[in-house]
């Protein structure tokens, strides 16, 4: 399996290494997502250090009322490394705010300019600005996954066109997410991807509890069941769906 976003590093997890060892005997490969210049260092030192781990690179809209050129410039300097496979996480957020709209589309246009400079795949975060995201999208030539996916199943289909995947984690599991239970319904599996966000979005069966990429299990299981398929030929096309799109 492939657990294709997910923050298992010590700034995020206490026990992150002990969770990436236990991944790797499990068999799953993790692409730690970086937010910030601190965590991307991280997920830097933890894709030269362990077999099973990716890096995917990137400024969240978190840091966009702080991002400066010297920031752009290392990133652009990081991303050259061969253990990167992407830049993520990345995207824009308007549930909590959206005074600094204009510096977070600012900043994922920049975003996506260093992955087309790359020739990078892209991790999207889009939350209640899923318009935005995908008109800035149609605008950059490039790929991607549409990070624990939140839209409706019309514009996934947009999104599918325009070269991406629909990252599917811990909220189908959640009884009270009818939604994204629809929605995988009408989409092809041949473009889904499975993932956890640890150590958050923890799924049905584990609430209370860290998440961890452990729990990826659930999400598969929960995604066969709605397909009607097999768990072992979701968690194969998933996983050749993720290895297509980062090159793994």
């Amino acid at each position: 399996m492939i657990d294709t976003h997910c923050h298992i590093y010590e700034s995020e997890m206490e026990n992150a290494e002990e969770i990436i060892k236990e991944s790797a005997q499990e068999d799953i490969q993790l692409i730690l997502n970086g937010t910030d210049p601190s965590s991307n260092r991280e997920v830097l030192q933890l894709s030269a250090k362990y077999d099973n781990v990716h890096a995917a690179l990137g400024y969240l809209y978190t840091y966009a009322d702080d991002v400066g050129d010297d920031d752009i410039s290392l990133l652009d300097l990081q991303l050259k490394n061969s253990n990167v496979v992407a830049v993520g996480e990345i995207g824009l957020d308007y549930y909590r705010t959206k005074d600094n709209r204009e510096r977070q589309i600012e900043l994922f246009e920049k975003m996506l300019d260093l992955a087309e400079k790359h020739d990078l795949p892209v991790i999207v975060h889009s939350r209640k600005a899923m318009q935005d995201t995908f008109d800035i999208l149609k605008e950059h030539d490039v790929a991607g996954s549409l990070h624990c996916y939140q839209g409706s199943a019309e514009m996934a289909r947009e999104f599918v066109k325009l070269g991406f995947y629909i990252g599917i984690a811990g909220p189908i599991t959640h009884t009270h997410n009818k939604k994204i239970r629809k929605t995988v319904k009408q989409i092809d599996i041949n473009h889904m991807l499975v993932e956890t966000d640890s150590p958050y979005l923890t799924p049905e069966e584990k609430r209370g509890e860290e998440n961890t990429s452990l729990n990826l299990k659930y999400i598969t299981r929960k995604l066969a069941l709605e397909l009607d398929m097999n768990e072992d030929n979701v968690i194969e096309v998933t996983s050749n769906n993720a290895k297509r799109l980062f090159n793994i």
